[in-house]
């Protein structure tokens, strides 16, 4: 986590218009020093850089002019040559003329330069007791020039220790420059998500770049002890490299069945749409990797093709995320539907316990709550079929959901399905049948279904 959403909007609100313009900028900094720990510096330096990269957060130059001096104040009172942001400084002071990459820092006028001369050589002192708007309102002289070769040189050393794949890097953000919606946009509120958005979080996008990853292959041992054959390979023919000929082939199947699926998430597909994603499931079980679905959009698969999302989910057994996708099918709004991939899930794979009596609570609960007594109703019969059915299937051990479950049967003794229920429970207690004994007179998927 670069920075916390608390300390996002900290530094937004110290960069904002009302707080910058008329306050001077050694009073700005003043707050600056108040408002962060010295911990966490860094990730003020690193969430500054990201604001200058995208000028739509900060979009006035005043904002832009104190975002450079806080860049340079962060580490002004270290005992270092360099902080870790003075190449910053030192490409808005001496940018290409082409872009590098797809992100490139502002061009600066010339009182902004000036300004950022006077910070790296420690001449700026009468600057910092005017306001940033003041700063750059002053007439413009003939730019300054500094000998930066000292710091360049510095730079580039610190820069040798890094590793050439880390030098490489890119960074995943990039400024979409045909449509932004902040471009039109002064709405504090909208910058505020955004920046949150870039800079919050676990491993926000801000921490994440593209860069060449070096691969190598693992060395197998030798028979004998302590030796690599890596490094003598005598006889090449017993050790070959194991190789996915598939990868990187574009299968247009693929593509097909993603259509396919984000069309699953709107509405029901036709038989032949369903036929034709179940055979490139059937014939590519790893393409569920590759369709587009998460944990989120699993409800909306459920509710309108219960079918594809019961395919789906028994190929992602085996997915790390499986339990992600229980979750949310667990707390997802109880329907026809999600009984009838559940049901169906029970009866093909072992669930987790702890999932299905979640599940169990959920279904319950929701009938308990229910308002509309007709609904109440419908789903208190399709509940209790859906109970009948895990119990006839020896999915579920009665006896630990006995009480939660006859107290339910109890409260809506007057529907034919959960007195019919409670007789079940009450027979399975007394020993009078056993579960591998009962016997029901009409499927339980087709009730579900009717």
């Amino acid at each position: 986590m670069v920075l916390s959403p608390k300390e996002c909007s900290a530094l937004l609100n110290l960069l904002s218009d009302e707080n910058i313009e008329n306050t001077t900028l050694e009073g700005l900094i003043v707050q600056m020093h108040q408002t962060f720990n010295k911990v966490d510096y860094y990730n003020v330096g690193c969430a500054l850089i990201l604001f200058l990269y995208q000028p739509d957060l900060i979009p006035q130059p005043a904002q832009k002019l104190v975002a450079i001096l806080f860049l340079h104040e962060i580490y002004s009172s270290d005992n270092r040559t360099t902080s870790p942001f003075d190449g910053i400084l030192l490409q808005l002071l001496s940018p290409p003329e082409k872009p590098t990459g797809p992100v490139s820092l502002p061009r600066l006028n010339v009182n902004e330069r000036n300004f950022i001369i006077q910070l790296l050589t420690g001449s700026a002192k009468d600057s910092l007791k005017k306001t940033a708007k003041q700063v750059l309102l002053q007439e413009s002289s003939t730019p300054l020039n500094v000998d930066v070769n000292n710091l360049l040189t510095s730079i580039s050393q610190n820069h040798n220790d890094f590793m050439t794949t880390s030098k490489s890097a890119i960074p995943v953000i990039i400024s979409d420059p045909v449509a932004n919606e902040l471009q039109s946009s002064s709405d504090s509120e909208i910058i505020k998500e955004v920046a949150e958005k870039l800079v919050c979080g676990e491993s926000p996008p801000v921490d994440q770049c593209y860069k060449p990853e070096f691969v190598t292959l693992a060395p197998p041992l030798h028979v004998c002890e302590d030796e690599l054959v890596w490094f003598n390979v005598t006889n090449p023919a017993e050790h070959s490299v194991a190789y996915d000929s598939t990868m990187c082939i574009w299968n247009s199947g693929y593509a097909d069945a993603k259509q396919l699926v984000a069309q699953a998430y709107k509405g029901a597909l036709t038989i032949q749409q369903q036929q034709n994603l179940l055979t490139q499931l059937e014939r590519h079980p790893k393409i569920v990797y590759h369709i587009g679905l998460t944990p989120t959009k699993l409800p909306e698969l459920v509710e309108n093709n219960p079918l594809i999302a019961i395919e789906v989910l028994l190929k992602l057994m085996q997915s790390t995320q499986i339990t992600e996708y229980f979750s949310v099918l667990v707390n997802m709004e109880m329907s026809l539907h999600s009984m009838e991939v559940v049901n169906r899930l029970t009866t093909t794979v072992d669930l987790p316990t702890e999932f299905v009596h979640l599940y169990i609570s959920n279904c319950i609960s929701t009938c308990e709550t229910i308002k509309d007594r007709y609904m109440q109703n419908r789903l208190v019969r399709l509940v209790c079929v859906f109970l009948q059915s895990l119990i006839r299937n020896k999915i579920i051990n009665v006896q630990e959901l006995f009480i939660e479950v006859q107290a339910f049967c109890i409260e809506f003794s007057r529907i034919r399905e959960a007195a019919a229920l409670f007789r079940l429970l009450k027979q399975l207690e007394s020993g009078e049948v056993n579960v591998g004994a009962i016997t029901s007179p009409t499927n339980s998927k087709s009730k579900l279904e009717s």
